[in-house]
């Protein structure tokens, strides 16, 4: 129940002070003290960026567009390398490899099936259908002088490609002839690759042997699943080449 009775007046001095909350300082500045330690952390972060950014677009402004890559053809389909200088077994083996895998007047710009592609500034990524051998039905994107398909292109040219990418560059490697070359060339190199030496083993004579572990990554060197007419004619066309290599580095 309500008590409804007439309260007595009291004096103004008796009259109780109304209590004053007096407002304590607001822990926003000590909030936005602390609040650095995530600013301090995420602004030099966007600095960067914004710096790598404008660095990127003034490096593609600054450096001279690239002279797109040359198409070399010769009149003979044991081809030379355009690649300079280098180890001559290994520059013997190279040219073997290309005149089983590519052998043609332009084997640079050489398409599975025979076509050939006209931009050497990039793996053409082209899937040409397989017409015959155990593969039939398929398709492949294998191009150029060592027939490379495009993945095998990719990791192999992360490895070995001749030129750093600079950061601001995409990650696509340049299919010119002078790369095809050297990427092959240094991988051929590599006796870590191989598990052995594939130079010592050509100075030894033991050609058979080194064609047995290069043939599951090139097929038709007569120990894979897809030989060819010029299979067989390998040892012979090594010699030759393995003698015109030879008297072009001691000449």
């Amino acid at each position: 129940m309500t008590d409804a009775s007439p309260k007595p007046d009291l004096p103004a001095a008796d009259l109780p002070t109304p209590e004053v909350k007096r407002s304590e300082p607001s822990s926003r500045v000590t909030d936005l003290a602390a609040e650095p330690s995530e600013r301090r952390f995420v602004q030099p972060l966007i600095q960067a960026g914004t710096a790598i950014l404008i660095a990127t677009t003034l490096g593609r402004m600054l450096m001279p567009p690239a002279k797109p890559p040359v198409d070399p053809a010769w009149n003979v389909t044991l081809a030379p390398l355009v690649k300079q200088g280098g180890d001559p077994y290994i520059r013997a083996l190279m040219r073997t490899i290309s005149a089983s895998e590519s052998n043609s007047y332009r084997p640079y710009s050489l398409l599975y099936g025979g076509e050939h592609f006209s931009d050497l500034s990039r793996h053409p990524d082209l899937c040409v259908p397989i017409l015959a051998g155990p593969n039939i039905g398929d398709c492949t994107t294998a191009a150029g002088r060592y027939q490379f398909i495009t993945t095998t292109w990719q990791e192999q040219a992360a490895r070995y490609y001749p030129q750093p990418i600079r950061f601001w560059e995409s990650r696509q490697f340049s299919f010119a002839p002078e790369s095809q070359d050297e990427v092959v060339y240094r991988w051929l190199s590599d006796s870590t690759a191989w598990g052995v030496d594939l130079a010592e083993l050509l100075k030894q004579d033991r050609l058979t042997e080194v064609l047995q572990i290069l043939s599951p990554t090139w097929t038709s060197l007569g120990y894979g699943i897809e030989p060819n007419s010029m299979t067989n004619q390998l040892p012979e066309i090594y010699q030759q080449l393995l003698n015109e290599e030879l008297a072009a580095s001691s000449g």
